[in-house]
């Protein structure tokens, strides 16, 4: 009984969710922009906001250390940035497109937890110490986009690709000793995601959701900082929320 009681609350759940993006191209009898999909090479501007932390290793330093070791604990905890980009669409056929984004700026703050037995509190330290990684990253995305047929004014799509990325905030230079967790400036990054067009009189509005995986090691570790010397690899890991006018 629980499970027919599951598998019935799932499905009214599904169908409440769908039924509004699926009904916005049904109930609507007249066809907005027809031509729309059939032009070589579309412009849009997009608006988004992320959620974004880095997945990491220790280093051996970390696991082997002596017990009086003042950090205990390390964890990367998730915090929001905002985009902008530019986005340029060129049609293949009826159901691919390549796109790309030749202006996409990304402001980010990720942030490290760290644990202390031993904090240095005139040096600004405390038992959980926060140290913030902030970034102005300038990123090329290559997508291969994926279409269902258009049902009036709604279509649904998939995407799947990768990016270059270069941070314009990155530390990984500096030389003071307060720079605690120092970055590279290039990465590259793998993604996929789900979006979905609403096609209007005037403009299509698409809201998509994007799931990005960076694939190289950001770190430039010094050890001579405890709060780096700890770490070994930095990947980059981020959830994209946007919404793009055509």
């Amino acid at each position: 009984m629980q499970h027919l009681l599951r598998s019935k609350i799932i499905n009214a759940g599904m169908f409440f969710f769908f039924f509004p993006l699926i009904g916005f191209g049904q109930l609507r009898q007249e066809v907005n922009q027809e031509e729309h999909d059939d032009k070589r090479i579309r412009f849009g501007i997009t608006l988004g906001s992320n959620r974004s932390h880095f997945a990491f290793t220790h280093n051996p330093i970390f696991l082997n250390q002596a017990p009086l070791d003042s950090i205990t604990v390390i964890e990367s905890v998730n915090s929001t940035g905002v985009s902008l980009a530019w986005l340029v669409n060129i049609r293949l056929g009826k159901h691919f497109d390549l796109r790309t984004y030749p202006v996409n700026l990304t402001f980010t703050e990720r942030n490290f937890l760290y644990n202390l037995s031993y904090p240095d509190i005139p040096a600004g330290e405390d038992f959980v110490t926060e140290k913030k990684v902030q970034s102005v990253s300038l990123s090329v995305p290559v997508q291969i986009k994926f279409s269902s047929d258009r049902i009036n004014n709604f279509k649904v799509y998939m995407i799947g690709g990768g990016k270059v990325e270069y941070d314009l905030a990155s530390n990984a230079g500096a030389r003071k000793a307060e720079e605690q967790i120092k970055l590279r400036k290039l990465d590259y990054a793998a993604e996929v995601g789900l979006g979905f067009h609403f096609y209007f009189p005037m403009f299509v509005l698409t809201p998509e959701v994007k799931m990005g995986w960076g694939l190289g090691n950001l770190h430039a570790r010094d050890q001579n900082l405890k709060f780096s010397n700890v770490i070994d690899k930095i990947n980059s890991r981020s959830v994209f929320f946007s919404l793009t006018v055509e």
